[in-house]
Order: structure tokens, then C-alpha cells, then sequence
């Protein structure tokens, strides 16, 4: 029997959850349920949540050393997490999921003080990333369906660093997936 999706999840974080987030005070999971947190606090619907939860899933799909940015190695981890996710979830997931990368150049070339706050991991992986939009990347972001919701998790995933911060277990936000998931 194979495990449903919501449970592949669940076993992924309990497997690979607990390692560190690129160089952050936190760890994987608490990235997550942290990013997920603020979706839900913001009254996101089940979708964004989800994304919010999964956005950084590719990191626990690929077996890259944890230190690969400081080695030049961009893990495009947004591109793996679509792929996993695709027929997994629906576009209202996997779309923000593999655009939050182009939300965070999206933000630093269009918010000076998004940009100032960024955390050197996020500085150093924003470099590999493609850097700085240009005005043509600009527009054809802007034009995506997803633009919005891509931003707001962006915004989510960058505040989703705190090792203070208390949220729910991945338990509780299961419940957004299993009403989204295929």
C-alpha cells in the first residue's frame, strides 16, 4: 500500500525536517510551519497555506551538502519542489511554491527596504538565483496569475527565521493539505 501524499509529507519532515535551513538560526521544520504560521495567521485560504508550508520542500528532496551556496551551487530547490508536488497538488499550491524564488527578486528590485533586511544566507542565495530583475522580468512576473500569491509567501518565508517563534506542529497544518491535495 502506498502512503497518500499528506503522509509523504509528514514522513519527509520527520526524516529530513530537523536539519538546518541554510545557514539560518532555525531548522527546515520550523522554517515551514513558521511560513506556515503566518499564512494562517493572515487568513491565507488552504491552498496558500499549503504552499506556505512546502515552499521549501526541494531542500529535503535533493542531497546537496547543506553548505552548497557557499560552494556556488544554486540547488533549485523551487524547481524540484514543483516537480514533486505537481499532480500532487493543485496550480494554487505548486505555482507559488515555484515562484517564490522569483518573488524574492521580484521584492529586492522593488522594495529597497525588503531588500535591507534580508539575511546574508538569503543575500548569498539571491546572488545564484539570477540576482536583480530586469524590467522585462519585472513585467512578465507581474503578468503571472500567481504574482500575488507568490509575494505574500515570499514576504512569509523571509520572517519564517526566528528560533523563538512557537507555532503549531506539522500535524495541525495537515489538515490544510489533505483538503488541497489530489
Amino acid at each position: 500500500m502506498s502512503l497518500s501524499t499528506v503522509d509523504q509529507i509528514l514522513e519527509m519532515f520527520s526524516k529530513r525536517g530537523d536539519s538546518n535551513y541554510g545557514g539560518e538560526a532555525v531548522t527546515q521544520r520550523q522554517h515551514a510551519l513558521q511560513a506556515a504560521h503566518f499564512a494562517e495567521k493572515t487568513g491565507a485560504d488552504a491552498a496558500l497555506i499549503t504552499a506556505a508550508l512546502l515552499h521549501d520542500v526541494g531542500h529535503l528532496l535533493h542531497d546537496l551538502p547543506e553548505n552548497a551556496p557557499d560552494h556556488g551551487i544554486d540547488d533549485a530547490h523551487e524547481e524540484l519542489a514543483a516537480r514533486w508536488l505537481q499532480g500532487k497538488f493543485p496550480d494554487t499550491v505548486v505555482a507559488p511554491v515555484q515562484l517564490h524564488v522569483t518573488a524574492k527578486r521580484y521584492l529586492c528590485t522593488t522594495d529597497a527596504e525588503y531588500l535591507k533586511h534580508l539575511s546574508g544566507p538569503s543575500i548569498q542565495s539571491l546572488k545564484l538565483q539570477g540576482g536583480l530583475m530586469s524590467a522585462a522580468e519585472l513585467q512578465a512576473f507581474r503578468d503571472h496569475p500567481h504574482f500575488e500569491a507568490a509575494v505574500r509567501l515570499r514576504r512569509w518565508d523571509e520572517a519564517a527565521k526566528d528560533p523563538n517563534l512557537q507555532t503549531a506542529s506539522i500535524e495541525h497544518y495537515a489538515k490544510y493539505m489533505q483538503q488541497v491535495a489530489y
